[in-house]
């Protein structure tokens, strides 16, 4: 329980030993209940002083584990549910109920306890990440291997993991190859090809080959460090539900003790005193809310610690709430949907231009730009001799000058395509992004850029489409491109929102979650704006990237979009258990109070319902830590190795018009192996 709802001091997580019976609180509640139960045996016996020296015995070890705390909380003037149990516990001595005192402090210390425990049994699993750093790390000084401490490991350090070896913390290789396995980071089970160039986090186990890794984070501040604290600062974040559990059981307290008060005073008045100051302890008891004030904070906990095994981070209780109220799905395309590794398919040049000439004035006016699409061009056309006075028109593409002429690059609509508009409209419905080059104010040719769909879209869409939900897609791309994706992936045409800018995607998702909530799924930095406005922002491939992990509600680690229908589902069970936790606090309240007033109650029945009720709703709220499989679909690992589907440009297909005859095609074919 924390300090605002018992007002008890306990250990904190770190200090929680790993097996039960070692809690020192759950020794003293079982020592206490050895005594209690002593205790009636004595007096079944026969032997009254026995009986109630155990029971006095009983009492005391049990209140040990609250009543110190509650007392120091008082002395800052703070109380809690802890306050009621203590003043309960020292009122039924001082009418000498001790079988009753006892009673009370056994069962309240042992729910304490257990939930002390749970909580941090649940925490112990996400900080169980940090051990998947070596305990020790190889390094390269002055020619030389040295094994030190990953403590000591400092950034720009080169180590050198051998096959089977843990990575100790985030990297760059710079000789080697290998594949690394990232699923206790990201949650996906395929292991990653990776090469000189190519970065590599913290824990990463390495496969076959030997690596030489410069770091580039120490291993306090290295990625798999950045988990952990950001969950852990998650987990205390409240949520709306949170919020109100506090804000009903803050002011109850207070409430219950002027309550009792006045059952105890005006009943003393009307009759006898010590049944109706017996009455108005149990009055205390019944009404405390300790099972509402823990309903919530534990399924966030559990259920935070569980979202980052499987490879999502969710920023806290109020994220956790609303992923799991959404009701509409918005999709960038760019790195969500498509793999984000566009590469240049065709180049089609017009008249009698070689189609090397189109590809260099591409690549010139593109050699400065960091536009993914100019990645594609450069890579189609390595080492161009760039363009002069480039100016990126926003929206459009580029002008400049090359060979002392003018030159553009942009999209249909803002460079007429002349006598290749045929093309553009087969290219574009094929979903290829389509390029205009015009040189010397005359079109030379078209580049055709196709970024493929992820091979897991289709099942993410299908997913997301079985648990009702309303899947939208937003691009800048053009509509037929757009289209053509969209329809690939499974979605409604009338769902695809194209040619917007940053701003229209902002107003777009405002306009979608007008109703019901919306999740918009991006790269966290280009569709910022989006992200921002959306009722929960999830930013997709988000490891490595400091600014996805640390502006977006929710963040997925790794790249495989099946994690966002899983994510979305526990979010949802997480939100129905919060729900049956808070109903089932507040009936057990509203029913025990009148009972314990009429005096249908005594005060070890109530204590025996309510330490019961706290008990279950302390193990319906880890339940949510519980991964489940989604229904219906297939998991990550075995559909990671699907096969991508081959091109619609490769030799044979069916499926698109014959080029015009005079129209020169040139086909690159497209790479499998594209990351």
């Amino acid at each position: 329980m924390s300090a605002e709802c018992c007002a008890h001091d306990g250990h904190t997580e770190s200090e929680a030993p790993q097996r039960l019976w070692q809690v020192r609180e759950i020794q003293l509640a079982a020592l206490a209940g050895v005594l209690l139960a002593a205790g009636f045996l004595a007096g079944w016996l026969g032997s009254g002083t026995t009986e109630t020296v155990l029971h006095l015995l009983a009492a005391a070890t049990g209140g040990y584990t609250f009543v110190p705390g509650t007392l120091r909380a008082l002395l800052r003037r703070r109380i809690g549910v802890g306050t009621l149990m203590t003043i309960a516990l020292i009122g039924a001595l001082i009418l000498g109920q001790f079988a009753e005192a006892a009673m009370l402090a056994f069962l309240f210390s042992i729910s304490e306890a257990l939930e002390d425990y749970s909580l941090a049994r649940t925490r112990r699993g996400l900080r169980a990440l940090l051990a998947l750093v070596p305990d020790r790390v190889t390094v390269l000084r002055d020619g030389r291997e040295a094994t030190i401490a990953p403590s000591e490991l400092r950034v720009g350090e080169v180590m050198l993991v051998r096959a089977g070896e843990r990575v100790a913390s985030d990297g760059t290789v710079r000789a080697g190859q290998s594949s690394v396995d990232t699923s206790a980071i990201t949650g996906e089970s395929m292991p990653v090809e990776i090469g000189p160039g190519d970065a590599v986090f913290a824990g990463s186990i390495n496969g076959t080959g030997v690596l030489t890794i410069e770091t580039t984070a120490t291993v306090a501040g290295n990625s798999l460090a950045k988990v952990v604290r950001i969950v852990e600062d998650a987990q205390h974040r409240k949520g709306a539900r949170q919020r109100i559990a506090d804000r009903i059981s803050r002011p109850l307290v207070p409430a219950i003790m002027i309550l009792a008060v006045l059952i105890g005073g005006l009943g003393a008045l009307l009759g006898d005193p010590a049944t109706w100051i017996e009455r108005a302890l149990v009055v205390l008891v019944a009404a405390a809310p300790c099972a509402l004030a823990i309903s919530v904070p534990v399924t966030v906990i559990a259920a935070v610690g569980a979202a980052s095994r499987l490879g999502v981070l969710v920023k806290g209780g109020a994220a956790l709430e609303t992923l799991g109220s959404v009701h509409t799905v918005a999709l960038d395309k760019t790195g969500t949907l498509t793999r984000n590794s566009p590469a240049v398919t065709e180049i089609i040049p017009a008249d009698d231009t070689p189609a090397e000439r189109v590809l260099t004035v591409a690549a010139a006016l593109e050699a400065r730009s960091e536009h993914p699409l100019a990645a594609a061009i450069l890579a189609a056309a390595p080492n161009p001799v760039p363009a002069r006075n480039v100016i990126t028109v926003t929206g459009a593409g580029l002008e400049g000058v090359v060979d002392d002429k003018p030159a553009r690059l942009g999209k249909p609509g803002w460079i007429d395509p002349g006598p290749l508009a045929a093309e553009v409209a087969r290219l574009q419905e094929n979903g290829t992004t389509v390029a205009i080059i015009e040189h010397d104010r005359s079109v030379l040719g078209l580049v055709g850029i196709r970024d493929e769909l992820r091979p897991e879209a289709p099942d993410t869409v299908a997913a997301l489409h079985a648990m009702g939900l309303r899947v939208a897609m937003l691009t800048g791309d053009n509509t037929r491109t757009a289209t053509a994706l969209a329809t690939q992936a499974g979605l409604d045409p009338a769902d695809v929102h194209a040619e917007l800018h940053p701003e229209d995607k902002a107003r777009l998702v405002t306009q979608l979650g007008q109703r019901r909530g919306v999740a918009m799924v991006g790269d966290g930095v280009n569709d910022a704006p989006a992200l921002a406005t959306a009722d929960v922002g999830i930013a997709m491939g988000a490891m490595g990237t400091d600014v996805a992990i640390e502006t977006a509600d929710v963040a997925l680690m790794g790249t495989d979009l099946r994690h966002l229908p899983q994510a979305l589902a526990h979010a949802r069970r997480a939100r129905v258990i919060m729900l049956q936790n808070i109903g089932l606090s507040a009936a057990i309240v509203l029913t025990l109070v009148p009972l314990a007033a009429l005096g249908i109650l005594g005060l070890a029945t109530v204590v025996f319902i309510h330490e019961l009720a706290e008990v279950f709703v302390i193990g319906n709220g880890i339940r949510a830590g519980r991964l489940r499989p989604l229904p219906g679909t297939a998991a990550p690992e075995r559909v990671a190795a699907a096969t991508i589907p081959p091109s619609d440009e490769a030799d044979g297909c069916t499926c698109c018009p014959p080029p015009a005859a005079d129209v020169k095609r040139t086909v690159i074919p497209l790479s499998t192996n594209q990351k």
